[in-house]
């Protein structure tokens, strides 16, 4: 496949595994089987939320969601069947430092479902630590060669910069001006080490920016080279309603940025709601689907302008 993905793209990412497990319901590993069957009944909530949206009319070529094989089988061949975008997640759950879920077998589990998308969540500080940025790097090349030369999806790459504490202690601790003024040219510069060390994302999942600028600079990164095709969506971070829609408006004004994928501003209130029965299940789905149609609609009208 050629290098690329500049389509747009709105997804519904729900692949969140120990976290949600730990923070939703207060579960911890191992889980029992209800355990597991109550995360799953939860996330099938998620995805009814979002065919609720795609019925109520946000174009189905456009609509994706991001569900994991652990809590969403089901919902991976029931979204695959019904011709949607999908993506799955290939690293493990809750780590700094990305490996494989399923160690080896990674591309056998791809195989299994054929997801548009490969995804991976890295933490990467091009400041950080040395070793780990190198273990990391090898690893991504693996499977992006496996994925460039083999594979039937496109590589698609969650990159998140967490602050060193030199960098945090040298700005007072302030962690606003760090997502200001710091992480956006980090970004920049993890983007360039990941291609120069051979790593090719056909899209880039960037944390909420709050400049046109730092937008444009993300895309100059990611299409240098001659990688034009290449996309980028911007990230919700669990941020409130309000600051979504500022980062969803920002970076849809700027060519190259194709998309978002926003999930817990999306899903996690309503399933807080309805778990505690404060609402129903048809109200959670009812939320969660005219939450991700504003985010569409946000969307939109800033890339027209």
């Amino acid at each position: 496949m050629s290098l690329g993905y500049d389509r747009p793209l709105y997804i519904l990412p729900f692949d969140h595994r120990g976290s949600f497990a730990s923070k939703m319901f207060g579960f911890h590993a191992p889980l029992s089987a209800d355990q597991t069957a109550q995360i799953a009944a939860a996330k099938r909530a998620i995805y009814d939320g979002f065919l609720s949206a795609v019925a109520g009319g946000v174009p189905k070529d456009i609509a994706g969601i991001l569900v994991d094989e652990q809590f969403g089988e089901a919902i991976l061949r029931d979204v695959a069947a019904a011709g949607f975008q999908f993506a799955c997640p290939a690293e493990k759950s809750g780590q700094d430092e990305f490996d494989f879920e399923y160690g080896d077998d990674f591309a056998s589990h791809l195989e299994k479902f054929k997801p548009t998308f490969c995804k991976v969540l890295v933490r990467y500080n091009a400041e950080g630590d040395a070793a780990l940025n190198a273990t990391q790097t090898a690893r991504l090349k693996r499977l992006s060669d496996y994925l460039h030369a083999k594979g039937e999806s496109k590589f698609m790459f969650e990159l998140l910069v967490p602050a060193e504490k030199a960098q945090l202690d040298a700005l007072g601790g302030d962690k606003k001006r760090y997502d200001l003024e710091l992480r956006p040219k980090l970004m920049v510069k993890a983007i360039e080490q990941m291609q120069d060390a051979g790593v090719e994302a056909d899209l880039w999942k960037i944390e909420g920016l709050d400049s046109r600028s730092d937008c444009e600079k993300i895309v100059a990164a990611a299409r240098r080279g001659g990688r034009d095709k290449v996309g980028c969506i911007i990230l919700g971070r669990g941020e409130d309603d309000k600051k979504v829609h500022e980062w969803l408006s920002i970076a849809a004004a700027v060519p190259g940025f194709i998309g978002f994928a926003v999930g817990r501003t999306d899903f996690w209130d309503p399933l807080v709601g309805w778990l505690a029965k404060k609402i129903t299940r048809e109200e959670a789905v009812a939320e969660m689907a005219r939450r991700y149609r504003g985010f569409v609609d946000t969307f939109e009208k800033a890339k027209k302008g």
